[in-house]
This record gives structure tokens, C-alpha cells and sequence, in this order.
């Protein structure tokens, strides 16, 4: 789980910090650089597993120039910076396994990782150069200090408590020696003692990769259950073509992060839940919960299930209406395709970020508050114990809808705005995200000032705002907007802003 986030000289990202609770929604016009922000928790994602340019080269562009992992770094005009860096707290499981099924427990689950990498040029790969690490880190945050870095509500004594524990004396999991260009990185056992030997230490012009990512169960464990947490973090990117196919037996049971496999996902959780409770009884759980809660999108929901073609050996996802018609998938909406995706994460225990770009598209505005509060019951529920039941799961979504913002709890949302900055003389825009006056983001001892409330009104009085910036001048044919049996039931009365 995310809990803080410090990102400087990536793409429009200068200065950034940003700390995370379990849901948190970013509202901000289209090219502030909302999705820059998703795009830095992707690559340190890629990070975890990748070598540093296949990471670099996999990170969205604007330009097109996909070869070039200069296009990645904070640029002024035709100025490129040559560094950027990473500052990352996140909350890990207290166990898991590595990639051979070497089972590994965390000695502290509460931790701090950096990273800085630097451009460089290298002939070898022609004119887009490549990227090197200059500092290396991961260090344990005291118990103590959980209580200050962690101020989103919660139980202390049923979340936090099995959330944040364990222990770690002095020594770092990796650490780096004199950061730069000719840094040494070492890695440290995770018992900290003599016995241990001395840590095993690597020049880090030489690495192709993090060495978190290399990070196994027998010699850092921790480091490990760290990779394995970021690895999980994804963007999902719902695509109606791929939540409507069909599914082979033998498709992957996780959906993908465009939705495909859907229907498989949904078969083995009630096939898994089916042999936990016995028989078909477990299936039928799992189908009308998914039912209920599409219920909440549309009405005329009668039953939702997977349909078994033997002969074709194909799965697929049908809905069941109140005329007891069957519709499979490829004749559902885009918005009911992306709800009951969301609606079959919520059933899985995987644990890690789901972010999600502008999930309020293709759902009417009136149901839009039952998509927030499916997303909203996805996380990790801070009431209760973690388990695998209330895995440490948290989403993020980005959003430029007035009623996304209006519905969202005022704990949970940032505001993205780009502000002007000088470095050097130069002057750029870079990005900000600012909490509300009195939400507990605004209460951190580094706080940015709180958003201003002109911009927040732009959000829940949009109408009134676009009548303030056109002034009394109306165009020639009137807008719905205009209609005066309207114009009572608008956010704020046409008389408060005349």
C-alpha cells in the first residue's frame, strides 16, 4: 500500500509529494499532468520487475518518441534535466513468495525506498542515450513514527496494528555509498547480525536493473515482499473490446489490465467459493453479489453467471434481465462492462494499487455515485484487520467530472492545478496537488496550503462558472441551460450569479 509518494524531475512532475490513503481521487483539467503522476507509479511498478530501459522505454508518451528515454526527465524548452528521483513509504504483507515459490516474511512491513536515476550518454545506443542508478535505498520507517505518517482514519488497534509491524535495527535493507555516477550499492541481510557476513556490494554504473528487482526469499526477504508490492500496483485501462470476448478454459482466472479474462475471473471465484461453502451454493453467492451490485447500475437485473460451452470449450458472461432474457456480454454496454469488472475485482484478495483514469466514463450521471462507491469498496477497509479477506488494497483514480468530485469524501480528494516555478532563471509550469482546508492531508506538519475554494467551486457549480467567465453576453439560439422552468433546479440559482 502507497502511503507517500516524492517525485522530482519526471516529466512535470518537480517537487511533487503526495501521500495516499486508501482511495484517493485527482480532479484537475485535461494536461495538468494527472496522469503523469499514474505514469510515475508505473514505472517504478516496471522498475520492480524490469531492467531500467525496458521500464523507461515502456512509459506512455506524448511525443511519439518512444525510443528516447530523454522524453521521460522534467524538460524547459529544449533543457532536459538530468536526474530524477523517487522517495517512496508504502506499507508491504507481512509474507509472501518469490518466483520459485520460496515462501519469505517481512522484518519490518513499514518501509521507505529511493531511488535517483541519472541520464546518460552512451553511443552504443545510438542518440537516445540511456539511464543509470546513482542512489539505491531501503530503510524500515520506526513503529513509532507510523502514528505521524499515517493520518488517514483508521483503527489503530484493529487496522494498524496488523498492517505495521515487526522490527529493525539501524541497518538499512540496501543502502548506497557516495551517490553519483560512481556509487556502490550494498545490500544487507535482513537479520542484521554478524552471522549474516558482510553485505554483498555492487557498483551501480554496472546494474542494469534495480536491485530490488532482483530481490529473492533467501537473502532479502523484505526487499522482496517490497517488489512484490509494487509489481502489483496497475493502471487499469478498461477496454469494452476485450471485457465482451470470451474466455478458453484454460484463459488466465486474473483479470487483465484492459479487462480481458473477465469471464475466467469471474468462473474460478465461484468455482474457489463453491468449494470453500460446498456445492453449487458457494457459486450462487458469488453470482448474486456481483447481481446486487450491478443492481445499483441497472435496475433490470435479474441474475448474472458464466455460461460453460462444453462443446466449444469456451466461458462467457451473460446478464439475466427481469424478463428472464440472457444477454451475454458482447450485447452489454461499455459502462455496464466496466462496473462488473470493477464489481469482480472488489471479490478478489489480490492486494496492491488500482489505478484508474476518468471511471466515470460511460456510466449516466445519475449513476455515477454507485461507481465511487464501488470503487470506494474495493480498498483495504481501515476499520478492521488485514487478512485475506481486507487485503491491502487502495485506488486512485483521476477524474475532471463535477459530479465524481461531488460525490467523493472530502478526505479523499486532491486537486491537481499547474502553478508557474523558476529554476535557474527559467520559468516553467509544474504540477501541484493540493488537499481541501481541514481534510487530514491538510493537517501533515509539510502541508501545501489548502485549494483554493474559487477552484473547488469550479467543480460543484460548473454551470454558474461558465456563466461568470461568457458575463451576460448569451449566444443567439438558447441553450438548454437558459430554459427558465430550469433554472431553479440548477447547482445555484440563475439570480446568484447575475
Amino acid at each position: 500500500m502507497l502511503t507517500r509518494l516524492k517525485v522530482s524531475g519526471f516529466k512535470n512532475l518537480v517537487d511533487v509529494d503526495v501521500y495516499f490513503g486508501p482511495f484517493t481521487c485527482i480532479a484537475g483539467a485535461n494536461g495538468v499532468g494527472k496522469s503523469n503522476l499514474f505514469d510515475a507509479i508505473q514505472f517504478l511498478s516496471a522498475l520492480a520487475e524490469r531492467p531500467l530501459m525496458e521500464a523507461a522505454l515502456a512509459v506512455r508518451s506524448e511525443s511519439g518518441r518512444a525510443g528516447d528515454v530523454r522524453r521521460i526527465f522534467h524538460r524547459v524548452g529544449e533543457n532536459y534535466d538530468n536526474k530524477m528521483s523517487f522517495l517512496v513509504e508504502l506499507i508491504v504483507p507481512g509474507e509472501g513468495v518469490d518466483d520459485l515459490g520460496q515462501e519469505a516474511k517481512a522484518a519490518i512491513t513499514f518501509l521507505r525506498y529511493e531511488l535517483v536515476l541519472a541520464y546518460r550518454m552512451d553511443s552504443s545506443l545510438g542518440p537516445g542515450g540511456s539511464i543509470g542508478i546513482h542512489k539505491e535505498e531501503l530503510r524500515h520507517i520506526p513503529l513509532g513514527q507510523a502514528w505521524k505518517q499515517l493520518q488517514f482514519k483508521h483503527s489503530v488497534e484493529g487496522w494498524r496494528r496488523s498492517a505495521v509491524f515487526g522490527r529493525r535495527s539501524g541497518t538499512a535493507f540496501i543502502s548506497t555509498d557516495d551517490p553519483g555516477p560512481d556509487a556502490k550499492i550494498k545490500v544487507h541481510s535482513d537479520t542484521g547480525s554478524e552471522s549474516a557476513g558482510r553485505p554483498l556490494s555492487r557498483l551501480a554504473a554496472n546494474l542494469p536493473r534495480t536491485i530490488l528487482s532482483v530481490a529473492n526469499a533467501a537473502e532479502t526477504r523484505t526487499a522482496l515482499l517490497v517488489r512484490k508490492e509494487m509489481a502489483a500496483w496497475r493502471l487499469l485501462q478498461l477496454e469494452p473490446s476485450a471485457l465482451r470476448e470470451p474466455d478458453e478454459f484454460s484463459a488466465p482466472a486474473h483479470l487483465g489490465t484492459d479487462g480481458a479474462h473477465l469471464p475466467a475471473t469471474l468462473y474460478h471465484l465461484a468455482m474457489s467459493a463453491g468449494a470453500d461453502v460446498g456445492s453449487e451454493v458457494g457459486q450462487q453467492q458469488i453470482y448474486a453479489q456481483l447481481a446486487n451490485r450491478l443492481a445499483e447500475l441497472i435496475e433490470d437485473v435479474r441474475e448474472v453467471r458464466v455460461d460453460r460451452d462444453e462443446s466449444r470449450r469456451l466461458l462467457t458472461l451473460e446478464v439475466t434481465d427481469s424478463s428472464n432474457t440472457p444477454h451475454p456480454a458482447r450485447g452489454l454496454s461499455d459502462g455496464m462492462l466496466r462496473f462488473l469488472a470493477l464489481a469482480v475485482l472488489e471479490l478478489e484478495s489480490q492486494g496492491g494499487i488500482i489505478c484508474m483514469e476518468e471511471p466515470e466514463n460511460g456510466i449516466h450521471p445519475a449513476r455515477i455515485p454507485a461507481m465511487i462507491r464501488l470503487l470506494q469498496d474495493i480498498v483495504t477497509d481501515t476499520t478492521t484487520r488485514v487478512g485475506p479477506d481486507n487485503p491491502l488494497r487502495q485506488v486512485i483514480i483521476n477524474t475532471h467530472s463535477p459530479v465524481v468530485v461531488s460525490n467523493v469524501s472530502d478526505d479523499s480528494l486532491l486537486v491537481a492545478e499547474l502553478k508557474e516555478a523558476f529554476v535557474d532563471g527559467q520559468r516553467f509550469k509544474k504540477v501541484e496537488f493540493s488537499s481541501l482546508d481541514g481534510s487530514w492531508r491538510n493537517k501533515l506538519p509539510d502541508a501545501r496550503p489548502p485549494v483554493a475554494r474559487g477552484v473547488l467551486l469550479s467543480y460543484l457549480n460548473p454551470l454558474s462558472n461558465q456563466d461568470q467567465r461568457e458575463g451576460a453576453q448569451r449566444p443567439p439560439r438558447r441553450r438548454v441551460r437558459d430554459r427558465p422552468d430550469l433554472q431553479m433546479l440548477l447547482p445555484l440559482p440563475k439570480a446568484a450569479h447575475e
